[in-house]
């Protein structure tokens, strides 16, 4: 142990899923080992034994730490003295469950892709065994991260904006336009199918974040959901685009569209908050920048700030909470 009780090693990660021709798994493996504190020591990458020992070398995964199922991991990585410290779960949405369940009952903590699991009934069974076993258990929405959302939070919470009356939330994509799943692109394949993605698509895989992200931003808690979802890709058996309209318990309202078909269009999340005294804008493609507007004042831009200000700032730029910078324009 290091000062103050902290560890004085990296943590250990055990991956489940991210294997050959996988996205979120490189995700979470760099997320996690960004800041020198965690490597990724074993793991189960495939639902096929072969292609998760053969992918275990693009992590520098020890052979005999790659195993070829999940079962086998926790298995094995309970008896060793060197055993991993959590086990990040980055499989399609059907695995989520039953891997969460295995890893914690085995002792381990986890850290879970959303969704959480696959339906409600699921969600509170593992609830009810995270609270039994008492292991670490955390959801990646990973957008709640960026030093201006969590500016944005700390102006609501103090109350900067008054009182919130309106959330707009927006996720938007183009990768889905065209049947893609058809040709057997992996990510495509598993997040149009039902027995894998789940009940929802689009809404499923990225509205979500557009909805935790004013959840965040806000604190406010949902009343009433009034949701239309479509599919505009003839054959895709779930949709691709969606639009939320939301009453939360303050009265305000809030709405949250999605789109997967949107030419041009990458990972476009865009949120605006309308308070009683002021208002904010924040874009996930231009994450450190955040617009603040108040009635008879000059918009100001919020950045991340921390070092030295470009010159022609240096006037009109005053130090503000969290590390970020102000400047009027």
């Amino acid at each position: 142990m290091g000062v103050n009780g902290s560890l004085n090693r990296k943590l250990r990660m055990a991956l489940v899923g991210g294997g050959p021709g996988s996205f979120i798994g490189k995700v979470h493996s760099i997320a996690a080992c960004l800041d020198n504190r965690a490597v990724v020591t074993a793991g189960a990458l495939s639902s096929d034994p072969v292609k998760a020992k053969a992918g275990a070398a693009d992590y520098d995964i020890a052979p005999d730490r790659a195993y070829g199922s999940f079962q086998e991991m926790l298995q094995a990585e309970a008896k060793r003295p060197d055993k991993v410290d959590f086990v990040s779960i980055t499989t399609p949405n059907h695995m989520h469950f039953p891997v969460a369940k295995a890893a914690a009952e085995a002792g381990f903590n986890v850290v879970c892709d959303k969704p959480l699991t696959f339906d409600l009934k699921e969600a509170e069974e593992l609830a009810q065994i995270v609270q039994k076993t008492g292991v670490v258990f955390g959801v990646t929405h990973n957008y709640t991260g960026y030093p201006l959302v969590r500016q944005a939070r700390e102006m609501v919470l103090n109350g900067e904006l008054g009182e919130i009356n309106a959330i707009r939330a927006f996720y938007i994509q183009g990768w889905l336009r065209t049947r893609l799943e058809g040709e057997n692109q992996k990510q495509a394949a598993w997040r149009t199918d039902p027995k894998r993605s789940g009940a929802a698509g689009c809404f499923g895989d990225i509205a979500t974040h557009a909805y935790n992200l004013g959840r965040f931003i806000t604190g406010l808690i949902p009343e009433q959901i009034s949701c239309h979802l479509k599919t505009f890709v003839e054959g895709r058996p779930l949709d691709d685009y969606g639009t939320a309209v939301i009453r939360y318990a303050n009265g305000a309202l809030g709405t949250v569209t999605a789109s997967q078909i949107s030419h041009g269009r990458e990972n476009d999340l865009f949120i605006e908050v309308d308070g009683t005294k002021g208002a904010i804008e924040w874009q996930q493609e231009e994450p450190n920048k955040l617009i603040v507007r108040k009635n008879g004042e000059p918009h100001k831009i919020y950045t991340r700030g921390g070092g030295a200000l470009p010159r022609k700032f240096s006037r009109c730029c005053d130090p503000s909470p969290l590390g970020a910078s102000r400047s009027i324009f």
